[in-house]
């Protein structure tokens, strides 16, 4: 995808004896030479000097001095062409359409997109305008800009040719208006009407004049006066129906830069397309839908709070009935600015929406994470689809790259909000049923759904000690074979899964942790799906009881979602992910498994409260033993948590 001109390359053409050379040398002297070379070397003048600031090069063509082929490159070269003419030689008139425009046709092709001046020099010599003549030319061959007639003796209108040559390549004119229709071209249209959408803050269909203040700020760098904007809606007003309800409506607004067009005023309508990322044809720019972001191995991607911020906005502009979600036309709405839909079916399986499907407030943060999480470019380039730049100065302010995970082992925290969890488990033993759970759906809601629209994914805020972080479940698919790619490993919590009723179902957990997880410091918890029936014996030389319990692995935790959804499993996945440095800790909170000194004190209190008749006796021991067990906990965490140095 080619971005706009960041350099203008000039090239003049025409016949013997018409002027080219004192062109170039009046334009660089300022005064005319009256000897004159049959070539001008080529020069280059410097960006700050010339009116557009971008570096400019003019190239003199002299048939005399050079071949046929020479002239064939440096038109393929050129950002703009002009071809001189004499006012005062009618052949030279006749040859720009019986020679030089079917030439350049004939060798850049007959739809090239290289703009044409026509010069014409010599006024000085007759009092006779030849523009009425030249008209009917630039009605025929599209590709010229405009006509200029000057002197090069005089210097009338020298600065003007080079100046129109530079404004017909920065800002030319066939990517955005048809002179023949008179009226902008479709692709234009098209992207200003993205534009005009994304300034629309309230979506109501209509920039206020607080939102045309706006848009003129982000664009031009100053307000309007309030009596120019009272101006501009004036002369819409009078032009088109419905152009102005209140503030200017996208009837007015395409307008407006069709006027400006017409009245050559194409820098402005480029500034404001060029401010929206939109390249020479049209087209949004690598560098403003890609901006170059790294992330280290080890790393993951997050969405900052002004990336949250700008999507809640979104969310609310495009919320028209203010229910909270989305409705399907609303969801098609909100990603009008978009080249295509970026969700499919199966989000509504992947985060919570309503009973009807509608994706919620945080169902839609949710997707837009777990986006963020897994192609962090396709989120960056949305955003830019939906505007974010508008309001932002790059869509790398809505994204955060959290350090190295070995980093976060070594201080013994972390600053994620996003945790990863693979669910992995043989067939049929109710992972679907699991991912689902997480959504708050059970068993018999999950019978209703079209399985072709189901995700591998699933993500949800959970609650670790008081803050919601985002837990994101992936089902892994063993169906192949029982090997797991570094990708399937890439992950912050494992979650293996075995159905309580199937003996044959916990010997591929077992298998799959001694192969691949014994010996990382991936926390692993081992989940017995189907707890609502009764557990029947596994064919495993150990039981899960005891296969947890040698490997030091919390207890398989039951998990049952026929009814009503045991949500504590994914509290404990969360908080696994959150401290897998704390596992005993962890384990022990979560499980409730007392450790051995544990026991041994609570059997000594037990005893002293059988032994002691005394009820205020008892209340006192139990809060000593209540605060010390507190103050053992507190050393622990914080011992744990600690640096070492």
């Amino acid at each position: 995808m080619s971005s706009y001109k960041r350099d203008v390359r000039i090239l003049l053409v025409g016949d013997e004896k018409v002027g080219k050379t004192s062109l170039i040398l009046s334009l660089v002297s300022e005064e005319f030479a009256e000897e004159v070379p049959a070539r001008a070397e080529e020069i280059t003048i410097p960006a700050d000097v010339t009116p557009e600031h971008v570096p400019t090069c003019i190239v003199d063509y002299s048939a005399q001095d050079q071949e046929e082929i020479v002239l064939q490159e440096e038109l393929r070269k050129a950002s703009v062409i002009c071809i001189v003419y004499s006012v005062v030689d009618e052949d030279s008139i006749q040859r720009l359409t019986s020679y030089w425009l079917p030439y350049l046709r004939y060798t850049l092709g007959d739809d090239h997109r290289t703009p044409v001046i026509l010069v014409g020099n010599k006024v000085d010599l007759t009092d006779i305008q030849t523009l009425e003549s030249i008209l009917p030319i630039m009605n025929d061959f599209g590709e010229v800009e405009t006509c200029v007639e000057c002197s090069a003796r005089t210097l009338k209108n020298i600065s003007e040719v080079f100046y129109y040559a530079q404004k017909a390549v920065l800002h030319p004119t066939a990517p955005v208006y048809n002179p023949d229709e008179k009226e902008l071209t479709p692709q234009a249209k098209k992207a200003l009407t993205r534009i005009f959408r994304i300034c629309d803050l309230d979506n109501d269909n209509v920039l206020s004049d607080e939102e045309i203040n706006l848009f003129q700020m982000k664009c031009f760098n100053s307000p309007l006066h309030p009596q120019a904007l009272e101006d501009v809606k004036s002369i819409v007003r009078k032009n088109v129906t419905d152009g102005v309800s209140d503030g200017i409506t996208l009837k007015g607004f395409l307008f407006l830069h069709t006027l400006f067009i017409q009245k050559g005023r194409h820098e402005t309508t480029w500034s404001v397309l060029r401010k929206f990322g939109y390249d020479d044809n049209l087209q949004l720019t690598t560098e403003y839908l890609s901006p170059k972001l790294f992330v280290g191995l080890g790393s993951t991607t997050e969405l900052t709070a002004e990336g949250y911020q700008f999507l809640v906005r979104l969310f609310d502009k495009y919320d028209e009935d203010r229910d909270g979600f989305l409705s399907p036309t609303e969801l098609q709405n909100l990603f009008s600015t978009c080249p295509i839909m970026p969700w499919g079916p199966d989000v509504n399986n992947t985060v919570c929406t309503n009973a009807d499907g509608w994706i919620s407030l945080n169902g839609y943060l949710a997707q837009w994470t777990l986006t963020t999480l897994l192609d962090v470019n396709r989120a960056i380039e949305y955003l830019a689809y939906l505007g974010f730049n508008y309001q932002q100065e790059s869509q790398l302010t809505a994204i955060h790259v959290t350090r190295d995970k070995k980093i976060d082992l070594e201080k013994r925290q972390t600053g994620r909000n996003v945790f990863r969890c693979h669910v992995m488990g043989a067939k049929s033993v109710g992972k679907t049923a699991f991912l689902q759970g997480l959504l708050q759906r059970n068993l018999r809601y999950v019978a209703t759904l079209n399985r072709q629209n189901l995700s591998n994914f699933t993500i949800n805020t959970v609650q670790v000690y008081g803050q919601d972080k985002y837990l994101m479940l992936h089902e892994v698919d063993m169906v192949m074979c029982e090997m797991l790619t570094p990708t399937e490993l890439d992950c912050d919590v494992a979650c293996l899964v075995y159905d309580v009723t199937n003996p044959q179902s916990f010997e591929f957990c077992a298998r799959m942790y001694l192969k691949h997880f014994i010996d990382c410091k991936i926390p692993t918890l081992i989940v017995a799906s189907k707890a609502e029936y009764p557990e029947v014996r596994q064919d495993y030389e150990l039981t899960p009881a005891q296969f947890c319990s040698r490997f030091k692995l919390p207890p398989p935790q039951r998990f049952t979602c026929i009814d009503k959804v045991n949500h504590d499993v994914y509290i404990k996945l969360a908080t696994m992910a959150a401290y897998p440095n704390l596992k005993r800790l962890v384990h022990m909170l979560l499980v409730h498994q007392r450790p051995l000194w544990l026991e041994e004190r609570l059997r000594h209190i037990k005893g002293l409260f059988q032994s002691s008749p005394n009820t205020y006796l008892q209340v006192g021991i139990g809060l000593a033993v209540a605060a010390a067990l507190s103050f053992a906990i507190y050393k622990f965490v914080h011992t744990s948590s600690t640096p070492r140095r």
